[in-house]
Parts: structure tokens; sequence; C-alpha cells
């Protein structure tokens, strides 16, 4: 049974960081495509990160780019979002999730396992 569980949600400032973990179980973690999703409230969960299998290519959402960084550590099953510069429109539950595609896909459709969430709250 594969299990997604992250932490690190809370509530900041504008401006202020915070940084996801998410830790895998029940899946050969070295095989599977990493992202990050979040929903706010009200409408449909979205894409913001995505990292392959070894590390060596990542892909963020552009409204992400340059204050998120999408990490992971194979030797742990984790998976990791640093998040800098923190905007209340980053406001949403931040969703860890699994994909056994290749090509680092970016489609809710694409991942197979998820995570419970965890909130992200940025205060303005």
């Amino acid at each position: 049974q594969v299990q997604l569980v992250e932490s690190g949600g809370g509530l900041v400032q504008a401006g202020g960081s915070l940084r996801l973990s998410c830790v895998a179980s029940g899946v050969t973690f070295s095989h599977v495509f990493m992202g990050w999703f979040r929903q706010a409230p009200g409408k449909e969960r979205t894409f913001v990160a995505t990292i392959s299998w070894g590390a060596d290519s990542t892909l963020l959402a552009d409204s992400v780019k340059g204050r998120f960084t999408i990490s992971r550590d194979n030797a742990k099953n984790s998976v990791y979002l640093q998040m800098t510069n923190l905007e209340p429109e980053d406001t949403a539950v931040y969703y860890c999730a699994a994909s056994r595609y290749a090509g680092l896909p970016s489609s809710v459709s694409s991942y197979q396992y998820w995570g419970q969430g965890t909130q992200v709250t940025v205060s303005s």
C-alpha cells in the first residue's frame, strides 16, 4: 500500500518561507516522479512542481518559478518543496503526489498516488 505523508505547512506572513516535506512508503521511491500540487478553496487542484527519479530534472509552474524549489532524497524516500517569498495567493492545501510516468508530468491525471495534504496559509 502506497502512502504519502506531507508535513511542514502552517501560517506565515507574506514574504516568509516554509519547507514542505513528504515521506513515501510502499513504493520504490527511486522509480517514481514526485510532484507537488495545490488547491485553494473553491478552485481546482493545480500543478506546482515535479522532479525526476534521479533529481536531475525539475519543472515548476510559472507562478512559483524563482520562489519555490523542489528536491528529493531517495535515501530517505522524501521529497521537499522549499517555498520562499510567499504571497497570499500561495494560500492553499499542498499535496504531494507520485507518478510512474516519465517526462516530468504536470497534470493531476498523471499521478497515481496522493498524500492527504498540508495547509499553507500566507497572511498579508
